[in-house]
């Protein structure tokens, strides 16, 4: 699965004042298809690849940091960029700062990320269908199984 290559990989926000580097591998790649990521994107899902902040350089200039609601209801930190306001990556409580969710989308080469599991399906819009034998949850999933 490509989400399980070594990371060497660039991306940014749109107007290039935030860039940063991804290096090893993600922890993870998830395909979240709950409705605030619906709302965040203007889409029917988000991917994030989970990466170590250790393995998240800033190249550029640093992303502003906006404390937002989330469907668990303990928030989240979306990192955006503070010219044209593109979300690059998220923090959320249960990885704290030590995991950064890094948009897919904001990467060079997006293509490399295929997800590893889908969550919150149950707000999956009926058109999307995950690929057979790709796990997809209700909701989350326990991480330490």
């Amino acid at each position: 699965m490509a989400s399980r290559l070594e990371a060497h990989l660039e991306g940014g926000c749109t107007c290039r004042f935030v860039r940063y580097r991804v290096t090893g591998k993600p922890l993870i790649v998830h395909c979240c298809h709950c409705t605030w990521c619906q709302r965040e994107t203007g889409s029917a899902f988000v991917i994030n690849a989970l990466f170590s902040s250790d393995n998240v350089t800033h190249l550029g200039e640093q992303p502003v940091m906006i404390n937002t609601p989330s469907l668990s209801g303990k928030g989240q930190i979306i990192a955006r960029c503070p010219k044209c306001h593109v979300a690059v990556w998220s923090n959320y409580p249960g990885g704290g700062p030590v995991v950064r969710f890094v948009r897919v989308g904001t990467l060079d080469q997006p293509h490399e990320f295929v997800p590893d599991v889908h969550i919150y399906t149950q707000a999956k819009v009926p058109w999307v269908k995950i690929p057979s034998g790709v796990p997809a949850y209700q909701e989350f999933y326990d991480p330490v199984k």
